[in-house]
């Protein structure tokens, strides 16, 4: 050892351990960063549990139809609504579909054509009233939206004595015409608010090619209105599927939908079945739970397109 390295002092930074340092090069407080995540993960906990409470209280009416729908007249009572089933029978699957079956076909029969027919016109009025615009278009916009905000009860009267005088048909044909009506406020509505995020340029390109108002709408805007025409066509659907206060009015037990035939198989006996009103419950809720489950995301995806303009 010489006499220069005896007397050197040695560095203290060169045992030291490096302080971490972030991104931008500042030092990282790894007790505060620890704290954080601490927070972070009791925040997500108590985010899993309260999602899993709400699932729980949705899934409860769930469980105690599914149930009851395969006990026996004698074990189907509110006293045993929570408990398994004693005897697991089909019967009242049986009875509750050869009682809605007829209804359940002309609720079809209904949907279809008045969801088509809706969101075709909701979607000729939102180009019209986002793309093609005239004078006083703002004006007839707020007056369709208005229909949004009458309450069904408030003109059922007149609209009962409007739909007698016209001649139309009860049934079928009359809910038909009611729901493709009442369905045009919101259907113009979504269809607008997407049509004003389609670039003008391109409205503009077909104007420059000659094409009219028709052809502009056929060959430009509908064929990329489909995420549109996805979420109207489930609006509609199930708007119409569930609707029953039109049913009462303007049709019967020998020409109505299903929610009038399940209130019936609910309230017509004397001795009530709840297994047989369980099960018709469950045969009228399947065609809207379908639907959502296979045009779910197409849904949620629909109503995000017309969100943001751009």
């Amino acid at each position: 050892m010489t006499a220069a390295t005896a007397g050197a002092v040695p560095d203290p930074r060169a045992d030291a351990v490096p302080t971490p340092t972030g991104t931008s090069g500042r030092p990282v407080d790894l007790r505060r960063t620890s704290v954080q995540r601490g927070r972070f993960t009791t925040a997500r906990t108590l985010r899993y549990v309260a999602l899993l409470a709400f699932v729980v209280v949705v899934l409860i009416p769930v469980y105690v139809l599914l149930v009851t729908s395969f006990k026996g007249a004698g074990d189907a009572s509110p006293a045993r609504a929570w408990s398994l089933p004693q005897l697991w029978t089909l019967e009242n699957w049986q009875g509750a579909w050869t009682a809605l079956s007829p209804a359940i076909g002309r609720s079809v029969q209904m949907v279809v054509p008045a969801a088509i027919i809706s969101a075709f016109l909701g979607s000729l009025n939102g180009f019209v009233l986002a793309r093609w615009r005239f004078r006083g278009a703002d004006l007839v916009f707020t007056l369709i939206l208005f229909g949004m905000f009458i309450p069904y009860q408030a003109v059922m009267i007149p609209l009962t004595r409007l739909v007698l005088g016209l001649g139309i048909p009860s049934g079928i044909p009359s809910l038909i015409l009611l729901h493709v009506v009442y369905g045009i406020p919101i259907t113009t509505l979504i269809f607008r608010n997407y049509y004003m995020t389609v670039p003008h340029e391109l409205i503009e390109a077909a104007r420059v090619d000659g094409a009219g108002m028709l052809r502009t709408y056929w060959s430009v805007l509908l064929p990329i209105s489909i995420p549109s025409f996805v979420v109207v066509l489930i609006w509609q659907f199930t708007s119409a599927w569930n609707d029953f206060l039109f049913a009462v009015f303007f049709s019967s037990s020998q020409n109505g939908p299903v929610t009038l035939a399940l209130n019936n198989l609910a309230n017509g006996a004397l001795l009530q079945n709840y297994g047989v009103s369980m099960a018709g419950a469950l045969f009228a809720s399947l065609p809207t739970l379908l639907v959502y489950i296979i045009l779910g995301k197409y849904f949620v995806g629909g109503l995000m397109s017309g969100s943001v303009k751009g």
